[in-house]
């Protein structure tokens, strides 16, 4: 085991550095971004980009240390810096209410949107319009558990390594593909363009997802569109994709939130493909 590195001063240039990566506009200066929690980190470790390894520095108590030894030695072997931190240092980084004591500062890791449709994308989640981290890092989560390809965060949704995105996602940011600060157009005409049927998700949509299935449309290569929390898709949005679809609701609930409606539909896609594999 090599030495544990030494206790790091909460005045530390590097604290203050890591405390800045909380705001958007410093991630975007330094493309850096916070990974919090053992499971974060433990991706973290295990990804590697373009530039080299993703988590590049490790801000770890001791007790965390010692609990999470697997996970500190992965990032150690990844080449990470390890740091040993007082609990208030990590309270002071942390975004969280309850740190967890592992805190890792990685490079940002997204994929160029031409490299995902060049790859040929089976599915697609496009988040349009989404706002609130919190959902975009579960629907991309959705997107990593339903086996999708890829995830494409336009630039009229929210920053995905907003350290409430990154929580969300529990690791599946370090998964798969994605693509940010694309266009809605361009992302719908670019997988258009590789023979992606689009799909735009909305509860007044003509289209009802039952009967999709049922007349097996979608079993092809398919990209979902996911609009705002709050009033869904513009029509501008809904107008560029193949079909506007609506998850049918059977029972009294008004309506589904974002990130169920996505699981839904996504798995739905995933599940109506492997069909359509299985027969070929």
């Amino acid at each position: 085991m090599p030495p544990a590195p030494e206790l790091i001063s909460p005045r530390s240039s590097r604290v203050t550095a890591a405390r800045r990566l909380a705001k958007r506009n410093f991630r975007v200066k330094e493309r850096l971004f916070l990974a919090e929690g053992p499971q974060a980190v433990r991706e973290a470790a295990g990804h590697r980009g373009e530039d080299g390894p993703t988590l590049v520095e490790l801000f770890v108590t001791l007790d965390a240390a010692e609990r999470y030894a697997d996970i500190v030695g992965e990032a150690r072997a990844a080449g990470a810096r390890v740091h040993l931190a007082a609990e208030d240092v990590i309270a002071g980084i942390s975004t969280t209410v309850t740190p967890q004591g592992l805190v890792g500062i990685c490079r940002f890791l997204d994929t160029p949107f031409e490299e995902i449709v060049e790859a040929g994308p089976r599915l697609v989640a496009v988040l349009a319009h989404v706002r609130d981290p919190g959902n975009a890092g579960t629907v991309l989560r959705c997107a990593d558990a339903a086996g999708a390809d890829a995830v494409v965060l336009t630039d009229a949704s929210v920053d995905v390594y907003n350290p409430k995105a990154v929580r969300a996602s529990v690791g599946s940011l370090f998964h798969l593909p994605v693509a940010v600060g694309v266009s809605v157009a361009d992302a719908v005409a670019g997988l258009k363009g590789a023979g992606v049927r689009v799909l735009a998700a909305d509860g007044a949509g003509e289209h009802d997802l039952d009967d999709e299935l049922d007349r097996g449309t979608m079993g092809g290569p398919t990209a979902w569109v996911f609009g705002n929390e709050a009033w869904g898709l513009p029509e501008e949005t809904r107008a560029l994709a193949d079909a506007v679809v609506r998850v049918p609701i059977h029972g009294k609930a008004e309506s589904l939130n974002l990130a169920t409606a996505a699981a839904v539909c996504l798995y739905a896609s995933a599940r109506a493909q492997r069909t359509r594999g299985a027969r070929a």
